[in-house]
């Protein structure tokens, strides 16, 4: 353990999910870091049980519907779960002063600026994507759309299993964000999401989205760069959540440097030019 490394007393949400397991699995072999609230919807069977009995560990932490309880004397809150109740956990964070990292998509404009005000007061990290690989793959990408901005046609593959419920993913969606800034583009402008019958020659400067769901894929993500005799591909895929859980635990250690400010994995990571 780093001994200038403050210890941060975390809570998670959906503690009896996929995500929340691993991320409850990763803080108890953290050394900086405890568990100290474990959240779920009151229709979950887990409620009431200790956070990591599923380890065959007693923390003495039970999971709890009531949001307040799981957030007494807590740090940092690590939800991924769905805009609405990340929405509802932002409003009770902000009155305790508990910082948050956000892992959850399908978020609206106008709830992305609730939750960058929300900042202004305690430090938050949001990103659609809290791999290190993945953030690495979006600077490899920043970087590759500004050297073939002439000639390359832009499409983003990404595909995902058989319950995900938005479309596309929060993290081919901010694949194309990058590509977009760094050709001095809006997304909202040039993104097509879906072809069907005849559409015409396509239009060099759009950037095209295509979307799989099947099975258990936890995550691949391909950017294509076609051009004229040669096509570049750069593409990233996860196994396991595992990578998402210590990346977010990388995200907690940066917050317990910042007080308040909105930020991303570019800031964690230290890639933002």
């Amino acid at each position: 353990m780093n001994p200038t490394q403050p210890v941060s007393r975390v809570a998670v949400a959906g503690a009896s999910g996929r995500m929340g397991r691993m991320l409850i699995e990763a803080i108890r072999a953290a050394d900086d870091m405890v568990l100290a609230g474990a959240l779920d919807l009151p229709s979950s069977p887990a409620i009431g049980s200790d956070a990591t009995a599923f380890l065959g560990y007693a923390s003495g932490v039970a999971i709890t519907a009531d949001l307040r309880q799981a957030l007494q004397g807590v740090d940092v809150l690590i939800d991924f779960t769905r805009p609405e109740g990340t929405l509802h956990h932002l409003q009770v964070c902000q009155e305790l002063g508990v910082r948050m990292v956000i892992g959850t998509t399908g978020f609206s404009d106008a709830q992305k600026a609730q939750i960058a005000a929300a900042a202004q007061q305690h430090a938050i990290v949001m990103a659609p994507n809290m791999s290190v690989g993945v953030n690495v793959t979006l600077k490899l990408l920043e970087m590759a759309a500004k050297a073939l901005a002439q000639g390359y046609d832009i499409e983003v593959i990404e595909a995902h299993h058989r319950h995900k419920v938005d479309a596309p993913s929060g993290t081919a969606l901010k694949m194309g964000e990058v590509i977009a800034d760094a050709l001095g583009r809006d997304l909202k402008d040039c993104a097509v999401y879906a072809r069907e019958g005849v559409t015409g020659e396509r239009d060099p400067s759009t950037i095209g989205f295509s979307t799989i769901r099947g099975g258990d894929i936890v995550g691949d993500h391909t950017v294509l760069f076609a051009g004229i005799g040669e096509r570049i591909e750069i593409t990233h895929k996860s196994s396991s959540r595992t990578t998402y859980a210590q990346g977010s635990l990388r995200a907690v250690r940066f917050l317990a440097h910042h007080p308040r400010g909105m930020f991303d994995m570019f800031d964690v990571l230290g890639l933002r030019a």
